[in-house]
């Protein structure tokens, strides 16, 4: 049988049931059950589909970044403004290592290493692939001073290449003083 409309379901059902066919026999003829024969006779619109909650996107953390990004957009040159791609790699570069660091620090803080496996996350952020990544050869960007800059303070004291657990531990503790 062909596909139909809902509205044309409910018409044939309706049409079926005035001549006197019996619920179950439509049920098999048009595949439905009691219950969608049952709404048919009783009322001639279907109901109304359910209106769904609109669902989170992946850049909903990063909409207020780009909308300054697009605000400050306004008065420079045509050619100097943003494109899709130059956004897409500021993100990238700025607000995406940070949230990945983030979860990282996360993930060390109830884990007590960083040898995540491939398939770990915190926060919602798959630690364990960032760190794999991270772990290749330029996996941090291919200037390695800056590299060196988006890491200094924390790669080192995480446990990841300290001398001593120890001396880890006082770095924290001083980090915690200072911190608060």
């Amino acid at each position: 049988m062909p596909q139909m409309s809902k509205v044309e379901l409910y018409a044939a059902i309706r049409r079926d049931h005035r001549g006197g066919m019996k619920i179950r026999e439509i049920e098999r003829k048009y595949n439905v059950s009691w219950r969608t024969v049952r709404k048919a006779v009783d009322s001639v619109w279907p109901e109304p589909r359910k209106q769904l909650p609109p669902r989170p996107t992946a850049l909903d953390p990063y909409k207020s970044v780009i909308d300054g990004m697009l605000q400050a957009d306004l008065d420079a040159p045509r050619k100097q403004r943003h494109t899709i791609t130059r956004i897409f790699h500021r993100l990238v570069e700025g607000a995406g290592f940070e949230v990945n660091l983030a979860a990282a620090r996360a993930y060390y803080e109830l884990h007590g290493t960083l040898a995540a496996p491939r398939g770990a996350a915190v926060l919602d952020v798959p630690v364990g692939q960032w760190l794999s990544n991270v772990r290749r050869p330029g996996g941090l960007g291919k200037d390695p001073v800056r590299a060196g800059r988006r890491v200094a303070g924390w790669w080192t004291g995480s446990g990841a290449t300290s001398a001593s657990s120890s001396s880890w531990r006082r770095v924290r503790a001083w980090r915690l003083s200072v911190l608060g």
